[in-house]
């Protein structure tokens, strides 16, 4: 009984967040709805700067559970910008929380509501969630062959052209990279030899396509790359190996005690635009990270091992940049949840908001 209501209190760490996250989504979709219908005969740029808004508070709830609620601790190495900038962020990518570190950072500048990703092709299928990234802006993609570089520079192109402030969160690697997959690990090195590139231990090989698309297009309206390298402590086992990074799961039921962010500001004037230098380019970035990684699990001085180079600051969120947004959309949900036709709204927007979901994410770039 004892051991059942441990598992119980357990589970309760991840069940609870995650209800509620997943719980508010029909309410958020509703009101984004009522202000996309209200804001057709509006300027495009109006449009954006509202949905900004309202983006940016639905991850701020998130980052209420994912930051204050877990306490993990935050260390930043670098000096993040004071001021919004038009970025692209590229990071090297080992779990599914990765993409809250993005909103980590982003809220930090103030600028979480102008996060765009650009997210595997098969991610446009989650309810609500896939097309709903992608009306915000963000950008579906297959891998290697099958990538729609057409389908890709027109979305970037309408964001840029109407103004919309961008921080575009590309991982570049493609996929997870999990010291369990060796198989994957070993092709990644593999290429990596036959194409004349530094084979990498910590990473894997990134791929450029998207990456140099992006930051092509864009150049002239963006500010920076932000460079970022991404360490979760307590993922060496006793033996000193590396292990996978938690998972969104493991992370919410308190399994991380510490995230260490590298954080390296790159001016777009610094990186070449020619298809050929950008590859090299982007691969001597990806040495830099690997080094970094390399040195934090497997350093032998004390004073290297799990930590990277530099002053390490830690940097807790303030309550009231993210309970706020929790408020707000718990305020927003409980209403439906209360009455018969609020609880059929509910479901409806769920259902139906699903299915013209998978519709425009099929039928748009």
């Amino acid at each position: 009984m004892l051991l059942s209501l441990v598992v119980h209190t357990y589970s309760l760490r991840y069940w609870f967040p995650a209800t509620f996250m997943l719980g508010t989504a029909p309410a958020y979709v509703l009101s984004w709805g009522v202000w996309r219908l209200l804001s057709t005969v509006l300027p495009a740029s109006l449009y954006h700067k509202i949905d900004d808004r309202l983006y940016c508070i639905y991850q701020s709830m998130v980052l209420f559970f994912f930051e204050n609620y877990t306490g993990v601790e935050i260390v930043i190495y670098g000096d993040i910008p004071k001021n919004k900038e038009n970025v692209v962020y590229l990071s090297n990518h080992q779990c599914t929380a990765d993409w809250i570190i993005a909103d980590m950072l982003a809220i930090r500048q103030s600028a979480i509501g102008h996060i765009r990703y650009v997210l595997k092709d098969g991610l446009k299928w989650l309810p609500l969630y896939g097309w709903y990234f992608s009306q915000h802006g963000g950008v579906f993609v297959k891998r290697s062959a099958k990538f729609n570089e057409r389908a890709m520079k027109k979305k970037l192109l309408t964001q840029t052209r109407c103004g919309a402030p961008m921080y575009l969160v590309i991982f570049p690697e493609g996929t997870r990279y999990n010291p369990e997959l060796k198989n994957v690990i070993t092709d990644s090195q593999k290429f990596a030899e036959r194409e004349g590139l530094a084979v990498l231990k910590h990473t894997l090989t990134p791929r450029v396509k998207a990456s140099h698309l992006a930051v092509d297009i864009m150049s002239d309206s963006l500010d920076a790359v932000y460079d970022i390298t991404v360490a979760y402590e307590g993922t060496l086992d006793k033996n000193g190996h590396r292990r996978p990074a938690p998972s969104m799961a493991e992370f919410l039921c308190k399994e991380c005690p510490r995230i260490h962010i590298h954080f390296d500001r790159v001016d777009i004037k610094g990186i070449p635009l020619e298809p050929g230098l950008f590859r090299r380019w982007m691969h001597n970035r990806f040495e830099i990270k690997d080094r970094l990684l390399t040195d934090f699990y497997e350093s032998e001085d004390p004073n290297k091992k799990c930590r990277f180079p530099g002053e390490g600051r830690i940097s807790p969120l303030k309550l009231s940049k993210s309970l706020p947004s929790a408020m707000i959309l718990g305020g927003l949900t409980l209403p439906m949840l209360l009455t018969e036709n609020g609880r059929k709204l509910y479901v409806r927007t769920w259902v139906y908001g699903t299915l013209l979901g998978w519709l425009w994410v099929n039928i748009s770039p």
